[in-house]
């Protein structure tokens, strides 16, 4: 979108949200403007996808997410200069208007909406320490042994790895906090509770222990998520009901102490052990998957995983990784459709790239290879061209699905957890043996072969607006 005039875009796209009046409050992700509306229906979706600038649009749990690209900071700024309102700030909300309906379907997208604003944040921490752990499986002594294992610099890249999966309930205690809307520092502090070395301690010695005379399911919750983040979501209830009961004057003072002393039994004693079993009960479904449909489960993941990143289901399956690599160290099922389908998407780009005629959509393009090998980001190359062109989501697929494919047979594994879409999550297959990092980043390369070749030679028609050069 480079010369783009990003105020008359940001114009047009809130008076196709229904003005800025219909706005209650608007944020922004790596490639999405999000609106939170007063009246859906004032939104002219067929309008906002007619903008040139926008890529896409997407009705997700009464919010709509108007797809951008890498320039939505730009055009975010820019509405937010064009409105008045405050930039992921609470705006007064039409109180009179009727709740929505609880239905399974809605249940189902408030779970996905709260994961995916929950462990999106998180992910830089994992994708940094895990820069670390690659450092040192590649310099140690099990590779190519230029880190003696004793030596200062191996432990202090080892430890500095490990620390945001150690500590992630704290991690995730933070992000959690910010989406549920609590206190910050307390969602942090909820996570340290959890894992504190004296409940460590009594989980790992078998201790008997008691919160306030009701018997507690001792746990190690290091490395988990789902405890933090059901004990973080009640907290947020508590602890407004406290701000909003309590005089102003002790409200400082008493409200954040009370909310943790409420929250010790619920949390220590109902919903960590709840949160626990059913991670445990995602980790077994997944490894039971894998026995059933072995190699070709790899495949069917990596070919479907775009699929699942439009529909927000891909959060599911990050949140099972993480119990996985927590339970076994390693995943030789979705870990490594995740690497493959990253380099599909990157794949798809560049066979667009090198394939369209049009100077402005081959540039666009270009901006969507680079966006997705450097930063990760799929948006723009699934909404910009498998989306708008139709037959790229042929190549999307195939790419990944090949990658997958040659990897369950060869046997591949994801020896460290980077959940990254970016070309760094082929680190992830450092860590194992060097069979196993040869293997994966060639059919991690393989996958965007294919993908760009099947985009270049079957994803556009003769007549598409992509070969129009006028």
């Amino acid at each position: 979108m480079a010369g783009k005039d990003y105020c008359a875009l940001a114009e047009r796209i809130v008076e196709q949200v229904g003005g800025a009046d219909n706005i209650t409050k608007v944020l922004h992700c790596a490639t999405r403007l999000r609106f939170n509306l007063r009246d859906m229906a004032k939104a002219d979706k067929d309008a906002l996808k007619a903008i040139d600038g926008v890529l896409g649009v997407v009705d997700a749990n009464a919010q709509l997410q108007v797809v951008i690209g890498p320039d939505v900071d730009r055009v975010y700024d820019a509405v937010l200069a064009g409105t008045g309102l405050e930039g992921a700030g609470e705006v007064d909300e039409n109180l009179d208007a009727p709740k929505e309906r609880l239905t399974p379907k809605g249940v189902g997208m408030a779970i996905l909406d709260g994961l995916s604003g929950t462990m999106g944040p998180a992910i830089p921490a994992i994708v940094a320490c895990a820069f670390f752990k690659m450092i040192t499986s590649l310099l140690g002594p099990d590779f190519l042994n230029l880190l003696p294992a004793d030596s200062d610099l191996m432990k202090l890249f080892t430890f500095v790895g490990d620390a945001a999966f150690y500590f992630f309930p704290c991690v995730v205690g933070y992000t959690a906090a910010v989406k549920f809307n609590v206190t910050p520092v307390l969602g942090i502090v909820m996570g340290a509770i959890l894992i504190h070395p004296t409940f460590v301690a009594m989980a790992t010695e078998g201790t008997p222990f008691t919160v306030f005379g009701i018997p507690c399911n001792v746990q190690n919750y290091s490395s988990t998520i789902i405890p933090v983040i059901l004990s973080v979501w009640v907290m947020g209830y508590i602890e407004r009901f406290l701000n909003a009961k309590m005089p102003s004057s002790i409200r400082g003072v008493f409200a954040p102490a009370i909310t943790i002393l409420v929250m010790l039994p619920i949390s220590l004693c109902v919903l960590g052990p709840a949160g626990a079993f059913l991670g445990g009960y995602l980790v077994g479904g997944l490894l039971a998957l894998q026995n059933v449909i072995g190699p070709l489960g790899i495949a069917i993941i990596a070919g479907l995983y775009p699929i699942l990143v439009m529909t927000g289901m891909h959060m599911v399956l990050i949140v099972t990784l993480f119990q996985v690599f927590a339970t076994q160290g390693y995943d030789g099922f979705g870990g490594p459709a995740l690497v493959f389908a990253s380099f599909s998407v990157m794949g798809v780009a560049i066979g667009a790239m090198l394939r369209i005629k049009n100077k402005e959509q081959k540039a666009l393009a270009a901006e969507y290879a680079i966006t997705a090998i450097l930063a990760g980001t799929s948006e723009p190359t699934i909404y910009g061209i498998c989306t708008r062109y139709k037959r790229p989501f042929i190549g999307l697929i195939a790419g990944g699905f090949t990658g997958g494919l040659v990897a369950g047979i060869l046997g591949v594994v994801s020896a460290s957890l980077v959940p990254s879409s970016n070309v760094v999550c082929a680190l992830a297959f450092a860590g194992g043996t060097q069979f196993n990092l040869i293997a994966g980043w060639g059919c991690a390369i393989l996958s965007a072969v294919v993908a760009a070749a099947v985009t270049y030679f079957t994803g556009f028609d003769s007549d598409s607006e992509a070969f129009d050069v006028e």
